[in-house]
């Protein structure tokens, strides 16, 4: 009896696995935290945004607890940590930690209230361009990668040119020329269509085509570009985010048809073509989570390009108007003071190339998990 137990033991042994399964997300963080640089990223990207939804609460609405438009004349240029003369200050006046935590400035406005907004204003401009950019690279490297082998046509050409002219009307508030166009389009595609000859010419592979704009767009540089829109564009934050958006979706459409272009040959891809699969499922289904890996690096690091980018805009004072407050035209109003009041300039300044290099760091360290070749390394 005790011979049978102990053999039925050994063979639950043998058939037990040899090393305890973990799962993705734990290996992940494993890594993560092996990587102290990348680590230090992450935990400074929290707590800049929980900062930034506090900034957003505490400095917003009629009567918010940090006011940073309250002008305070005679506290102008106060040293950090410096304490108000409330003899001549009104109750409204008086700071609400009892101090001027990063002083003020020329108008006596609190500087870390002013902060507490920038993040805010830092963090949305980081997100909502980055997050254009990436559904439009999305889409045109799935376009370049998936259909790259198809021709486009005169008939495509021809009508998407005049209804583009038909939005530039309709903008110009140009009626007659937006009607005239948009129905020039309409027939355009019509013909196409029905494969009227001269409508129906290959001219271009969809790959070279994409690949050639976003060649055009990598010939400009990219902040003299934003620069020129956002000056013929009104002053506005909305603006500011989707230009910089617009003109920073290349990489990750080379990313994805890159990915694309790998992954269309594979077993698994051609499977699900024999299954009789629509490929919109087949692309995002199956083929885009195997390729967003890249994509996802290419966000966290571009969310600090944005970032600086609209502290540059704003320094130059092109960026976010007044009366927001943003960690760029903070350090433009600052430039003037710089050997009688320097926090004004050190503080911004400070706060931007730490929120950048930590997410340039994080999104090193997100490179490493995400590279299979370097996850075999690691484990």
């Amino acid at each position: 009896m005790q011979d049978s137990t102990s053999t039925y033991t050994l063979a639950e042994d043998l058939q037990a696995p040899m090393a305890p399964k973990k799962s993705k997300i734990r290996e992940s963080w494993n890594m993560l935290r092996a990587n102290r640089l990348a680590f230090m990223g992450l935990a400074i990207f929290l707590t800049f945004f929980i900062i930034a939804v506090l900034g957003l609460f505490l400095t917003s609405g009629t009567h918010p607890i940090f006011d940073p438009s309250m002008v305070r004349l005679q506290e102008k240029l106060r040293p950090p940590l410096s304490k108000p003369r409330v003899e001549i200050l009104t109750p409204e006046q008086i700071p609400r930690l009892g101090m001027y935590l990063f002083g003020t400035d020329d108008l006596g406005r609190d500087v870390f209230s002013r902060m507490l907004q920038g993040a805010w204003v830092s963090l949305t401009v980081g997100f909502v361009a980055v997050g254009i950019s990436v559904l439009i690279g999305i889409f045109m490297g799935g376009l370049a990668g998936y259909y790259g082998n198809a021709f486009v046509r005169s008939g495509h050409i021809v009508s998407l040119s005049l209804a583009i002219v038909a939005g530039i009307c309709l903008y110009l508030n140009l009626q007659l020329f937006f009607l005239c166009s948009i129905t020039a389009s309409a027939v355009a595609f019509y013909l196409y269509v029905k494969k009227t000859p001269g409508f129906y010419l290959p001219v271009m592979s969809i790959d070279t085509l994409i690949m050639r704009i976003v060649d055009i767009m990598l010939c400009f540089p990219s902040f003299f570009l934003i620069l020129t829109v956002v000056a013929l564009l009104p002053a506005s934050m909305y603006n500011i985010m989707i230009v910089i958006g617009l003109t920073s979706w290349m990489g990750a459409a080379r990313f994805v048809r890159a990915e694309f272009l790998a992954l269309r040959e594979q077993d698994f891809v051609m499977a699900a073509k024999a299954l009789g699969l629509r490929d919109l499922r087949i692309i995002f289904r199956h083929m885009m989570p195997n390729a967003i890996g890249p994509v996802l690096v290419s966000a966290t690091i571009g969310i600090a390009s944005a970032i600086l980018t609209e502290a540059g805009l704003s320094f130059l004072g092109f960026g976010v108007p007044p009366p927001h407050a943003t960690w760029g035209n903070i350090l433009s109003d600052g430039k003037r003071f710089i050997f009688d009041a320097p926090w004004l300039t050190f503080i911004p300044g400070i706060a931007i190339l730490i929120v950048v290099l930590a997410f340039n760091l994080f999104g090193e360290g997100l490179r490493d998990i995400l590279n299979p070749r370097l996850r075999e390394r690691s484990l």
